[in-house]
């Protein structure tokens, strides 16, 4: 947000420079004129610059409907002020906005997502002559913006480089139900990934292909349609311009279009060109220019994502079709004989009484029973989580719909509420634009746990998914410009709430559909929030921009085959740049039969989901982990890591409520300027270093894995991977119960020991595993809390914050620990019994260790090497029976002799 204080709009103002550039608007290249608009007037308020645009000739595309003669634009710099002092940061945004001069229209509401609001310019009238091109800069931006005048378009560029980023074509179409405007791309340096969300057969976006942004109930085990949610955001990353000797490699930016209307973008490889049916072109471009700075920057926008308990991070169990409670109580104890982690058990829609939300089936879920079955869970340290679906039953006799009735929170049709249909059959569904929706939501869901008391709730088929096709009842419903749903380019009806309903306020469906999901998840956060006092899980389908402050996400119905199971690695990936990082898929595939090799090579993947849950549809195989001894096998070894791993994970669930970074990352968001990974989707990063390369075919029994620049150490038994200045490919050995998992030089990762639930993991003694750079450094950083208390670091919070580093030297190395932040209570309490050392350089295998804390020799402490095995080898060392409280920095030294 920018300054409020008039000395910090002067010191805005100062840093400006708004210059004119005396020349004519240069043609956009490769395209011809063609009609669009031209600039009439130009006025500055301190960090903005306002422009008044006109049509120019007859206007384009005239089936599309007439178009908006005047245009107002705005252009704006976005400062952050930073504590302590009130300075002024680096601008890294830049706003650029078009919409009607004489109208107002649909934009995304303010408490979506909160934001700065262009000022109001008084502009001059109208000269006849075009003013010539104009440039809005920033001493302490990256970001320039140019505004070419006739015919009009604008570019973006970046100051440092001079490469541009954004540079529109003069052919702007602007109607009332149809906004066009396309830009150009360097062919062959830009890679841009996101715009979802889509099942990819890629990450990185491939040329000559079209992203429909309409949410829709179309299963995700379909390729390149719009499914669940809408983000229409990408991240630019640029290879070197020809003969810039490397200059700028690397430099990556994020666009997006802030709008919630149904929309086609179709990327070309040398252009990428917006269709859009409403609202207006709200553009917001973020300056990075690391991948990891863009994130950072767009979720400073859209809002950080919400804090996730700590036993999300265990492991989940579901099924749709779980026939009653002595199907669950099976499952459970399924888990405990093989052992294998269980966290959270889940049940979809048939625990209802006739898929009513907010009730218990009487005979087969009956509420006393499972009130124990609960209590059960909870006294071993489990979780439970059920689904809910938006859709409420018309029935007299069910209290939830009586009192939605009494309330009045439904969407309107006509005058009336609007009939939909859905598992329940005949439905209302809640307007969550309303204020009393979010109400009277958190009424049901606070009397539904006084019967049952989930630890969170699982909101689905909230695109609104419909199973009826309401016919049209006027030009909303079916707009000039059919965008391309479903690949068929069907109706916007089609399967979900008619565009013609209304929402509080007089909103139409038309402009607000992308933004359900969000809606609910914001509601049942907020209803979680208030029943439990404790921080809220909530995981949603139907996502849109800024949902990650609320909800996590699953990647919805995928299907039993290797293909998915490839898949999700993109989805996943495009989540974290959307700002939604607690993101998985359904482990051995939803739909159809899975088979036991399928099963065990998905949760050696899934297993390192941030959100890992097993999943699967009524009437298929049963995919529970412990029903083949060989899936088993894999579980254990896969989650085990993952349970030993939690530590660190929880840490990147700090850093990604904190900066907005990805939990799991690709390749490139560390390695940036290395061009060989901005390809790579069959690997991926948890942080900045934690390597996950898995088998994604049948039958293979290696995998051929690209490893970055520098070292690379096997997270099972400590061996040296890899070791390239500049990157290099190895296969690995891949035995049917293994996934390779590599820690890269220079981290260090606090783990602690497996146990079948996350609070029992918890309790055992941490360890650090210190990966050595080539450079003989290291580092890394612990967060603790209680894992529940509703803010993560706050300022009246319990947390502490530790940050690790390490430096090698001949024969040895030392850690030193900084304690940044200390007021959880248990941190002193915990302590590290053990610190392994990879990439330890020795002139001779070792024989034995010294090992000194704070300066003195530890008697008790015991140490061992592998791995040496000549002058000058690269070997580790595990120094075992240390006590070092985490709470007090110390200093480990380990001489080798």
């Amino acid at each position: 947000m920018g300054p409020s204080t008039p000395a910090a709009a002067r010191a805005r103002v100062a840093f400006l420079l708004l210059a004119v550039v005396f020349l004519l608007a240069v043609p956009w290249p490769g395209a011809a004129a063609q009609a669009g608009y031209r600039v009439v007037s130009v006025a500055r308020a301190g960090g903005q610059l306002s422009a008044g645009l006109e049509l120019a000739g007859d206007g384009e595309k005239a089936e599309l409907g007439p178009d908006v003669q005047r245009l107002s634009l705005t252009a704006r710099q976005i400062f952050t002020v930073l504590p302590p002092g009130g300075r002024l940061e680096t601008s890294s945004r830049l706003h650029v906005r078009i919409t009607d001069a004489d109208h107002p229209r649909w934009e995304v509401p303010q408490d979506v997502i909160p934001r700065e609001a262009p000022r109001n310019v008084v502009l001059g009238a109208s000269t006849g002559a075009s003013p010539r091109s104009r440039v809005l800069s920033a001493a302490t931006s990256d970001l320039t913006f140019t505004l070419h005048a006739s015919p009009f378009r604008f570019t973006v560029s970046r100051r440092s480089t001079g490469d541009v980023l954004f540079d529109t074509a003069p052919s702007l179409d602007f109607k009332d139900r149809y906004l066009e405007l396309t830009t150009a791309l360097p062919a062959g340096r830009a890679s841009l990934y996101g715009l979802g969300e889509h099942t990819k057969r890629t990450f990185r976006l491939q040329r000559n292909d079209t992203f429909t942004l309409w949410n829709a109930d179309i299963a995700a085990s379909n390729v390149d349609l719009n499914l669940y949610g809408s983000h229409p955001f990408y991240l630019d990353v640029r290879s070197a311009a020809p003969g810039a000797a490397g200059a700028g490699a690397g430099a990556a930016h994020g666009v997006l279009l802030l709008n919630s209307n149904g929309m086609d973008i179709e990327y070309g490889g040398s252009y990428l060109t917006y269709k859009v049916i409403g609202g207006v072109l709200d553009f917001y471009f973020f300056a990075g220019p690391a991948p990891l700075d863009v994130v950072d920057q767009y979720t400073q926008l859209i809002g950080r994502p919400a804090p996730m308990p700590y036993w999300s991070f265990g492991f989940h169990q579901c099924r749709y079709g779980y026939k009653n409670l002595a199907d669950l109580e099976g499952v459970v104890a399924g888990y405990a004989k093989a052992r294998i982690p269980l966290e959270v058990m889940w049940t979809d829609i048939d625990y209802m009484d006739a898929f009513k939300d907010f009730t218990l089936d009487p005979v087969n879920f009956p509420a006393g029973p499972m009130r124990q079955f609960v209590d059960r869970l909870h006294r071993n340290g489990q979780k439970y989580v059920v689904i809910l679906d938006p859709g409420i039953s018309v029935n007299e006799t069910y209290g939830t719909f009586v009192r939605g009735m009494q309330q009045d929170v439904f969407l309107k049709r006509n005058g009336t509420n609007y009939l939909g249909k859905v598992w329940p059959g005949y439905v209302y569904f809640p307007d969550f634009l309303n204020p009393r929706a979010a109400k009277f939501w958190a009424q049901e869901v606070a009397l539904f746990r006084r019967t049952l008391p989930v630890d969170g709730l699982w909101i689905d088929m909230n695109e609104i998914s419909n199973f009826v096709d309401p016919p049209p009842l006027n030009a909303l419903d079916d707009p000039p410009y059919r965008i391309n749903n479903s690949g068929v380019r069907r109706p916007i009806n089609n399967k979900t709430v008619p565009a013609s309903t209304v929402h509080y306020g007089g909103v139409r469906e038309y402009d607000a559909h992308n933004l359900y999901g969000f809606l609910e998840a914001r509601a049942t956060h907020g209803a979680l929030l208030a029943d439990t006092g404790r921080r809220p899980f909530v995981l949603s389908r139907s996502t849109f921009v800024g949902s990650g402050r609320y909800t996590a996400h699953w990647t919805g119905d995928n299907a039993a085959t290797w293909d998915d199971l490839r898949y999700s690695i993109n989805t996943m990936l495009s989540f974290g740049l959307f700002g939604i990082p607690m993101v998985g898929a359904d482990i051995c595939g939803f739909g159809g039969d899975t088979t036991e090799e399928l099963c065990s090579r998905w949760i050696q993947l899934g297993a390192f989901y941030p959100f890992s849950r097993d999943h699967s549809a009524i009437g298929t195989v049963r995919r529970e982990l412990y029903l083949w001894e060989s899936v088993a096998r894999s579980a254990r070894k896969a989650l085990g890591l993952r349970y030993r791993l939690l530590p660190y994970i929880y840490t990147l669930m700090h850093e990604a409520h904190t900066t907005g970074a990805p939990m799991a990352r690709p390749l490139f968001f560390s390695y940036p300027k290395d061009v060989n990974t901005y390809g790579v989707d069959r690997q991926f990063l948890l942080g900045r270093g934690v390597l996950v390369s898995p088998v994604l075919e049948p039958g293979a029994t290696t995998v051929d894995a690209y490893f970055p620049g520098g070292r690379w150490f096997s997270l099972f038994d400590y061996s040296l991977a890899a070791a390239s200045a500049t990157g290099t490919r190895v296969t690995l050995p891949a035995p049917a119960d293994t996934v390779n998992v590599h820690v890269a030089g220079g981290n260090i990762l606090p783990l602690q020991r497996p146990a079948l639930t996350t609070s029992r993991a918890r309790q055992t003694v941490f360890h650090l595993v210190v990966a050595l750079g080539e450079d003989g450094s290291a580092a890394g950083e612990l967060f603790l809390d209680d894992g529940e208390s509703p803010e993560m670091a706050g300022p009246r919070g319990q947390w502490t914050l530790v940050r690790f580093s390490c430096k090698a030297e001949p024969g040895g190395a030392t850690v030193r620990s900084h304690v940044v932040h200390d007021s959880y209570g248990p941190s002193r309490k915990l302590v590290v019994g053990k610190v392994v050392f990879l990439g330890l350089r020795s002139p001779a295998p070792p024989r034995g260790f010294a090992v000194y804390v704070n300066g003195v020799k530890a008697g008790n402490s015991t140490g061992r090497a592998q791995g040496f095995r000549g002058s000058g080898a690269v070997g580790a060392a595990q120094v075992e029976g240390l006590s070092l409280a985490v709470s007090k920095e110390f200093e480990l030294k380990v001489v080798m002799s």
